[in-house]
């Protein structure tokens, strides 16, 4: 499909059908979708994501808050290039990014259904962090909904924040519990664990990461 054309699909019938709220500053973004042609397919702590079945090989990232740092974005993803370890850019507006699709299940979610998390998965972003950084960039906020695997292989698919400075501990932090808590208790036998639990042990990882900060 032509770029032309495609933008054409999301000013005409994906803008107009989508609500964008969050419940917090640091919740995700809630979507409602009343487009009859656009697919949700996730959302982050800044935009939701769809697909549209005449081109499933693109996604649109919309942004539902701080629209002023797609900009930012843009220029990330311009740094990256096109490397295995991330989407790439194929388009944008005023609040809105074409990228190529990875399609996949993420972490948080794998762990959720019980689904294999291999080690492959661990190695292929931590490649992808370290070319991120050889071209300038600070890879932030990397954690378990922003790692997606499909077929062995691990993807990177928010780099929203890689222009941030500072340290972000999250995907140390990750690799640290992978190894010494889902290898060893998890891995050969995973049993689905319900959403509730991984979640509280998300928002309980946020609290203790803002109190080790003195945000508390």
């Amino acid at each position: 499909m032509k770029i032309e054309k495609y933008t054409k699909l999301i000013g005409n019938e994906l803008l107009p059908n989508i609500n964008l709220t969050t419940e917090g500053p640091f919740e995700p973004i809630i979507v409602k979708n009343f487009s009859n042609t656009w697919k949700t397919i996730g959302s982050g702590n800044y935009a939701g994501v769809f697909l549209h079945q005449a081109n499933p090989k693109w996604v649109v990232k919309v942004y539902g808050r701080k629209p002023e740092d797609l900009k930012k974005e843009v220029e990330v993803y311009k740094k990256l290039g096109n490397h295995e370890s991330f989407s790439s850019l194929i388009d944008h507006g005023d609040n809105y990014l074409i990228l190529k699709r990875i399609d996949g299940i993420n972490l948080f979610d794998a762990v959720v259904k019980g689904i294999r998390i291999p080690k492959s998965v661990i190695k292929d972003v931590d490649k992808g962090i370290t070319y991120a950084r050889s071209v300038g960039l600070n890879p932030f906020d990397v954690h378990g909904k922003n790692v997606v695997m499909s077929e062995g292989r691990g993807y990177i698919v928010d780099v929203s924040d890689f222009y941030k400075q500072g340290k972000c501990r999250k995907w140390d932090d990750l690799k640290k519990a992978y190894h010494k808590i889902y290898l060893p208790f998890l891995y050969k036998f995973h049993p689905p664990i319900p959403f509730f639990i991984v979640n509280s042990v998300r928002k309980g990882y946020r609290l203790y990461r803002k109190i080790k900060k003195g945000n508390i």
